[in-house]
């Protein structure tokens, strides 16, 4: 029955309340179970304690290592040393790799007789000596060993870690602080800019550039927050990437009476930051935030960061102390247009942290037994709402098995590749033929495995077979509503759950099924390729065979069309048409045939049919250089401005397309992830640039998560 709103409080408890916000509020999951536990418990379960080094000193003892988690951006090792120093203890630093294991050993020996401390840094870099490390924790005796003894581990979680000295040991952790403002105050706090800003020629310039550099690290580090929206790889950049930037910085000043910005962003945005950058379009990205903060305006007190006038530098003479007041000022929370996203992003972070809470609870449930409501009539139901049906207790197994019947029902037979080889043989003027011919065997060998699998688990179930290690992976995994690895291993890339990955594998043959049936469609579903780039490099070689160019010389323009749907029949003469796409933090006016702003809520904006339109890349050089040159400006990538069928200029931006929201894989000989897809040139207007969109993290996506 629904519950009249007005009843929401009466009617529910506080954990229903909890599953309907986890049906159609995601965003206020985390939010809503910080309420519920403190309700419930007490509020200082959803207050983080201090981090306090003498109390977990205290609960050591020369037996039990004490061992640091790591986050990013969090360096324990000061902390040691300052405590060390209050409590007149000798500390030997080893930062653990190859070689250090026998040094460390040494060390660990002689602190064991003399009484002092050992810190070993960043074990899980020394993944192989961590077996003889277990064996020397072990074989510490109360009676033998120094009572003064210690031994500091610092680790990033690794599943290698010898399990016997974590439950021996001593765990910690210390997030790193959260917010600009957080930030902001941990650099001017450990950077030593009083002395910095004496030492420089310069000192108003340094001032304000330091400034400026400080929140360029900040923002850096907080855009990883928003997932694939900040970085595609989330980048564990380190106050010492800003340490020897502000170096420089001071340097520079000390060599020159201009500025040389252009030095300045290349040595921080291309070596000191930039070389952590392994993708491409992250590297892109970076440069473009670098530019806001290492630029001439930066020196101008009268040109905030932000739109709100809230972050900006301070006016000639101000001192470190005056900017140090100033950041204690600050907002503790800022909005998402301070990193140049969209206020949707807020939405996005919410559902990213929720999902990962809820992925670990899911590990911590029970597998022994799962409740079923059977069906109930009105009759069933009380006057105040309450479902009294009768419930049927499943187990484990009959719950996997009920999945895997299920599955097996709704697979099509494969695809017959001799009737399919007939009626679309491999001829040299149809590439699309050879596409189809290769998707249809990738998709024979994904059916082969998943019928296979699903077989095998409930021969395994009803003891007819062992189960093996991997079926018993495959059942946890049906149980759980995730994709089986063992699928993941012969599929397609794909972050959907089991319900919503299913039916998306049922929509994909049926594509290729109506595609035998019927001939190729008019309009190619583009997220339905198991290969997409097959398809892409099949739609370029038919236009350079048709027109008798080399393929090197073939290259795509794109159109949007707006006025076709996916389910036109007619084919353009060259290229494809292709639907499927999802943007994602941005939309496509179609009125005004341009990039506009997301709506408030709207994560995501299916696109129209784009024609992807194969042209000859020597005769787009010339029109674009044509174009340039009859025009007073071009976009930030190179290409021309465009001019719309109304008269209004446009600029262009260079939107790339990935196979799933992560965006992030592994990277390729070409520089980009291999969940790249292409870039799609989109049409935009001057007020939104392209280093507007790429702060956006614009881009589109063949699926959507479910």
């Amino acid at each position: 029955p629904q519950i009249p709103l007005q009843d929401w409080q009466r009617k529910l408890s506080p954990f229903r309340k909890l599953m309907v916000m986890r049906c159609l509020r995601r965003d206020k999951l985390v939010a809503g179970m910080r309420a519920f536990v403190e309700s419930e418990m007490g509020g200082k379960y959803v207050r983080p304690p201090p981090f306090d080094l003498a109390s977990a000193f205290a609960d050591s003892d020369q037996c039990s290592p004490l061992i640091f988690i790591l986050s990013p951006g969090v360096d324990p090792s000061q902390s040691v040393y300052e405590f060390a120093s209050q409590q007149q203890q000798v500390v030997e630093n080893i930062s653990l790799g190859q070689g250090q294991g026998p040094i460390a050993e040494s060390a660990i020996r002689e602190a064991i007789d003399r009484g002092t401390w050992v810190v070993l840094q960043n074990c899980h870099l020394s993944l192989t000596w961590l077996p003889t490390l277990e064996k020397i924790v072990d074989e510490l005796n109360m009676d033998t060993t120094n009572v003064n003894f210690r031994l500091w581990l610092t680790s990033m979680p690794s599943a290698k870690f010898p399990v016997s000295i974590l439950q021996n040991g001593v765990k910690m952790t210390n997030e790193p602080p959260r917010g600009i403002k957080a930030n902001l105050a941990r650099t001017y706090a450990s950077l030593g800019a009083e002395q910095l800003a004496e030492d420089c020629k310069q000192p108003d310039v340094f001032k304000k550039m330091l400034f400026g550099l400080s929140f360029f690290h900040a923002i850096v580090l907080e855009r990883r927050k928003f997932g694939a929206l900040g970085w595609n790889i989330p980048y564990e950049f380190t106050p010492g990437d800003l340490s020897i930037s502000v170096r420089q910085l001071q340097e520079f000043l000390n060599l020159y009476e201009t500025v040389p910005f252009d030095a300045l962003r290349y040595l921080v945005g291309e070596l000191n930051y930039g070389g952590r950058v392994t993708d491409n379009l992250d590297r892109r990205t970076i440069q473009m935030i670098l530019s806001d903060y290492l630029c001439p305006q930066v020196l101008d007190p009268d040109l905030p960061f932000d739109e709100d006038d809230i972050y900006g530098v301070l006016p000639e003479g101000s001192q470190v102390s005056d900017y140090v007041d100033f950041i204690d000022s600050l907002p503790t929370d800022e909005k998402p247009a301070v990193f140049g996203l969209h206020a949707n992003a807020d939405i996005t972070s919410a559902i990213k942290e929720s999902s990962t809470l809820l992925e670990s609870l899911l590990m911590l449930q029970p597998k022994d037994a799962v409740a079923a409501s059977s069906s109930s009539s009105s009759s069933d139901v009380k006057e105040d709402g309450d479902d009294v049906s009768k419930k049927v207790v499943l187990s484990r197994d009959e719950v996997i098995e009920g999945l895997c019947r299920d599955l097996e029902e709704k697979l099509p037979a494969n695809f017959d590749l001799d009737a399919a080889a007939k009626k679309y043989p491999v001829v040299y003027e149809n590439s699309m033929n050879t596409v189809l011919g290769q998707e249809l065997i990738r998709f024979n060998r994904l059916l082969d495995v998943v019928r296979k699998s699903l077989a095998e688990v409930q021969r395994a179930i009803r003891g007819e077979v062992v189960m093996s290690l991997e079926l018993e992976r495959v059942a946890d995994a049906l149980f759980d509503n995730n994709v089986p690895a063992l699928w993941s291993k012969v599929a397609y890339p794909s972050l959907k759950p089991l319900g919503a990955w299913s039916q998306d594998l049922l929509a994909r043959l049926a594509m290729f099924s109506d595609w035998l049936r019927n001939g190729p469609p008019g309009v190619y579903w583009i997220s339905g390729f198991f290969f997409t780039q097959s398809f892409l490099t099949g739609t370029l070689q038919n236009y350079a065979r048709k027109h008798k160019i080399p393929i090197d010389d073939v290259v795509f323009d794109f159109e949007v069309m707006s006025h076709l749907t996916p389910e036109h029949k007619e084919q353009p003469e060259d290229g494809a048409y292709i639907h499927g796409l999802f943007m994602e933090g941005a939309r496509y006016d179609r009125q005004q045939e341009t990039l506009a702003e997301s709506r408030p809520k709207q994560l995501f904006y299916k696109m129209p049919v784009i024609w992807l339109r194969p042209t000859s890349a020597s005769a787009k050089k010339k029109n674009n250089r044509r174009s340039t040159s009859s025009s007073s400006t071009s976009s930030s990538s190179g290409v021309a401005d465009l001019v719309s069928s109304s008269g209004a200029k446009r600029v262009v931006y260079p939107c790339p397309v990935y196979k799933t929201s992560q965006r992030a894989g592994t990277l390729s000989t070409t520089g980009h992830s291999t969940n790249y897809v292409l870039t799609i040139n989109l049409p935009s207007t001057p007020e939104f640039d392209e280093k507007h969109w790429t702060k956006r993290g614009v881009a589109m996506l063949c699926q959507r998560d479910n």
